[in-house]
């Protein structure tokens, strides 16, 4: 299932993914550093929930609290345990 997510205190606006089971794939970012925001979905493509969350969780930018890295973290387990509803199919 597809996903999109509203981050929250960083450059980038919006996070897609797809999630299989716990399997994490298709990551984008949309707005941000395009260097990492790129080269971080190549890196933790078909990565776990808790691969991502484990690696990724709590990175921060700056003062903000939060990192793109950390707002695909929250995202991803989010949708894992049903708290993101997966975006409309627009078959």
């Amino acid at each position: 299932m597809q996903y999109n997510y509203l981050t929250e205190k960083t450059c980038s606006q919006l996070i897609t993914f797809d999630l299989e089971d716990d399997k994490v794939t298709n990551v984008k970012f949309m707005g941000g550093c395009a260097g990492n925001l790129t080269a971080i979905p190549i890196l933790i493509d078909g990565w776990t929930v808790d691969q991502i969350e484990s690696k990724l969780k709590g990175i921060q930018c700056g003062r903000r609290g939060t990192s793109c890295s950390d707002q695909l973290a929250l995202a991803v387990r989010a949708a894992y345990n049903g708290e993101l509803e997966p975006a409309d199919d627009e078959d």
